[in-house]
């Protein structure tokens, strides 16, 4: 916004015209004013808040940044069709995971009709799948999802340490097979866990600097999406992790500093709003993290955080990388945060 012009007739001089003048700047400051502040609230969204997740349409802080899917930018798995391209399927109806279900409609209203309220959500939900997404960047992880494969999760965990949330926790998502009926996942930023060190597929993410590892996204992906501007992400860990799961070794640089963060902040919210889901993982009779499937059995019996490993056979994910400890003494000491 400009000042106008002064008209060419008017004194230059007179009180009259000066007290217009202070009238018109302190007119124009406002509205500065108010513009920036519509803007800012306008990246928040018409609905919910940065630092908070949705659960059977109520809001719960995280103590984190949290971006759901009516905020922009955004990824949001109730949309019907694909997120990067205008192609709808032949049909109309998009296959969500293991379920056909007409998202014309949206899924809250016949996922709400059949009783998931939050206080029976807090009786069934006892689980909280960790994923790597293989894909990089959490841009990158959405589109595979809703566009290539039809699959979905509940959260994706960025690079930067943004947490994005793709449905309400009362949807079931279709992350880890067996364990979709009681579990919260999420999509954790990262190019993965190999059997060779500095397999092709590290040597197109990652790069050294005078720092050392830093991540660079091939160039044929694009935006990559990272809402932190000039945002660099490097390893927690300097160096190669390696490690053993599902019985084979495999490499894997770790996660970044602000994604132990952030994940340790959503770990201790899931357990502040779901009592069963405990900060525990799976452990042998050592107390050393178990680094492979287990039994279903086991499984549907444990109250905890698990990885994907611990449910499907043929998953490595979120790889030997993964501080256990680390994330649950930080999910402790951010959850006795939330109860002050």
């Amino acid at each position: 916004m400009l000042l106008p012009p002064p008209s060419p007739n008017a004194p230059s001089d007179g009180a009259p015209n000066a007290r217009s003048h202070r009238l018109r700047l302190a007119a124009v400051v406002t509205g500065l004013l108010v513009l920036l502040l519509f803007r800012c609230v306008g990246q928040i969204g018409p609905t919910g808040s940065v630092g908070t997740i949705e659960v059977a349409g109520q809001s719960f802080p995280i103590g984190t940044t949290v971006v759901n899917w009516r905020q922009s930018p955004h990824y949001d798995a109730y949309q019907r069709g694909k997120r990067f391209t205008v192609e709808d399927p032949p049909d109309g109806v998009r296959r969500y995971g293991v379920r056909k279900v007409d998202l014309a409609g949206g899924l809250a209203e016949p996922m709400a009709s059949a009783g998931l309220d939050l206080a029976t959500l807090q009786r069934v939900v006892h689980q909280f799948v960790l994923h790597y997404d293989v894909a990089g960047v959490s841009r990158r992880c959405f589109k595979t999802l809703q566009d290539d494969r039809q699959l979905s999760v509940h959260f994706l965990l960025d690079v930067d340490g943004t947490i994005y949330q793709t449905l309400d926790l009362r949807e079931k998502a279709a992350h880890a097979t067996i364990a979709n009926d009681g579990s919260v996942g999420v999509e954790i930023a990262h190019p993965g866990a190999y059997p060779q060190p500095l397999h092709a597929e590290m040597r197109r993410w990652y790069e050294q600097d005078e720092r050392g590892y830093r991540l660079k996204v091939p160039a044929w992906i694009g935006d990559p999406g990272i809402r932190t501007p000039g945002f660099v992400a490097r390893p927690d860990r300097p160096d190669l992790v390696q490690g053993i799961v599902q019985g084979r070794t495999y490499h894997q640089f770790d996660f970044t500093t602000e994604q132990y963060t952030a994940l340790a902040h959503l770990c201790a919210a899931l357990h502040a709003v779901f009592p069963r889901l405990r900060l525990e993982v799976p452990r042998d009779a050592t107390g050393n993290v178990i680094p492979r499937v287990l039994p279903e059995a086991e499984l549907r019996a444990f109250d905890g955080i698990v990885g994907h490993f611990h449910v499907q056979a043929n998953k490595q994910d979120p790889g030997p990388a993964m501080q256990w400890d680390r994330l649950l003494r930080e999910a402790r000491r951010f959850h006795a945060q939330l109860d002050d």
